[in-house]
């Protein structure tokens, strides 16, 4: 029988997770205290009395305030806890500069190198529209594409259409449309697309295609070209556009790449009160390896550190960096409060399910998967990356939005922790699955790839887990196929559009 096992993340923490699966029940003794009911799996037991009002504390911070008197021994859940405010934007003081750590200059991936001197994980052809008008057809073209044309290309991984819902009904000058005009121009940009892309235009749209690329246009389809007499006339357009595109991308071939040109989007979902336990905790380790590396690594989820914004401050490379970060979690306020909403929004019934009682103790669990190297940089929603190391992607916490913002700014390889569980995944880059909990891992055998759940119940630590997440990334950004990508699953694109629709 396993033992009863609580854990506790620092020693000032006056609450700690049950780490055995199945939860324990009512009556069992552990670390000197007496449960007082069945606790589930990664909840919270109160390791000492509560009294009303008095701070409840995990992960060294204030995760909220006793609603009622707690005795020790007792299930602490959202319905035991008033959540805290948010901390204050003013007053925070930057760290001193760190010392940068040895770099790591021995590992390598096998990549797919562009003119601009990015390096692609894969070699897909992307179709871009401009409207959502033309989906349908795109889509048709697309299935075509692979049925017809994508065996002759063995060089090639997948064709991709990146669809989306903008392009028309939206107030196109409106001051925040330029996020989701900004995050399309960028997505088409993105290395895994070999430099080049062709869009599918409607011709009535408000985004138009000189819009949309304002340097130069990329080969063109447009529906309502009179030149086209019926649907299969365009289908036939569509094709042989894609399939010069096709010709051009089988002759690039992968070359060993250092580790420095990887860049890798971290998100979590689904997440649980374990996330913060065994999956982040490893990811952020990986992450300190890229980073060491010379690589890039984005975090993001705006509402799901905003209760760390002290913690990320502290650790901002330059007083600009800092002052970005303070920026970015102004405005995002500021949208929340204009839709009479709060951070609090974020937690979903399956978080508080899986333990987590509220958007304080979640961040406190999602911040670790940035690791501890310094913040190098902040990307605003849309934009592209411009620098190395580790940077703040500013996005919302949605896991589809996340990660299409990821993918503007130039993420060529996804890694997603959960705890409940999510097929989530993009088709536009490689999506790597690590379960917080070996329970989820086996029962989802074939969706997740990783089972970071080992650190509880196989003895791993969260630096040999690190290590073998580090180098699963660099198998996968060589070739090795994801759950996801043996299975041929993906989501769609999901833009921000905070502007107004007409």
């Amino acid at each position: 029988m396993t033992p009863a096992r609580l854990i506790r993340m620092l020693p000032s923490d006056n609450v700690a997770v049950v780490a055995n699966e199945g939860g324990l029940a009512a009556g069992t003794e552990v670390e000197g205290i007496t449960l007082a009911s069945h606790v589930p799996q990664a909840h919270k037991v109160a390791l000492t009395d509560l009294a009303r009002g008095a701070r409840v504390i995990r992960y060294g911070v204030t995760i909220g305030t006793a609603r009622d008197a707690i005795p020790a021994g007792t299930w602490v859940n959202e319905a035991s806890l008033d959540m805290p405010a948010p901390p204050a934007l003013t007053g925070l003081a930057r760290g001193p500069d760190q010392p940068q750590p040895e770099p790591l200059t021995c590992y390598t991936f096998e990549g797919y190198r562009n003119a601009d001197g990015s390096v692609g994980t894969r070699n897909i052809l992307a179709i871009t529209n401009t409207v959502h008008c033309v989906s349908g057809v795109v889509d048709h073209a697309v299935a075509r594409i692979r049925a017809e044309l994508l065996p002759r290309y063995p060089h090639v991984d997948d064709v991709v259409a990146l669809d989306h819902t903008y392009g028309c009904g939206v107030a196109i000058d409106a001051p925040d449309a330029e996020i989701p005009i900004r995050t399309l121009h960028n997505i088409a940009r993105n290395p895994n697309f070999g430099g080049a892309t062709m869009a599918v235009s409607l011709g009535c749209e408000k985004l138009q295609p000189a819009r949309l690329f304002p340097e130069a246009l990329p080969d063109l389809v447009t529906l309502q070209d009179e030149s086209h007499t019926g649907f299969e006339a365009m289908i036939a357009s569509i094709l042989t556009t894609a399939e010069r595109h096709l010709i051009r991308l089988d002759q690039r071939h992968r070359e060993t790449c250092p580790a420095s040109d990887l860049v890798v989007g971290l998100q979590c979902g689904g997440s649980d009160a374990l996330s913060g336990v065994t999956a982040n905790p490893a990811l952020g380790h990986a992450a300190d390896l890229i980073v060491q590396a010379g690589g890039t690594v984005m975090f993001s989820e705006v509402t799901e550190v905003r209760d760390g914004i002290d913690q990320l401050v502290r650790r901002a490379a330059s007083d600009e960096v800092a002052e970005a970060l303070l920026s970015e979690m102004a405005w995002y306020d500021a949208y929340l409060a204009r839709g009479q909403a709060d951070r609090s929004a974020n937690t979903t019934p399956g978080n508080k399910k899986g333990g987590l009682s509220n958007i304080v103790e979640k961040a406190m669990g999602s911040i670790v998967k940035s690791g501890s190297m310094p913040i190098s940089g902040v990307v605003s929603p849309g934009r592209r990356a411009e620098q190395k190391g580790l940077l703040f992607t500013a996005t919302p916490a949605s896991d589809f939005i996340c990660g299409t913002l990821q993918l503007a700014a130039g993420m060529t390889l996804h890694v997603f922790t959960t705890g409940r569980g999510t097929p989530y995944s993009l088709p536009h880059v490689p999506t790597l699955k690590l379960a917080t909990r070996s329970d989820l891992a086996r029962r989802w055998h074939d969706l997740m790839d990783i089972d970071a759940g080992r650190i509880i119940t196989a003895g791993e630590t969260i630096e040999t887990m690190g290590q073998q997440i580090f180098e699963t990334i660099l198998a996968t950004a060589s070739g090795q196929k994801t759950c996801a990508e043996r299975l041929g699953i993906g989501n769609q694109l999901a833009l921000f559009n905070p502007g107004p629709v007409t």
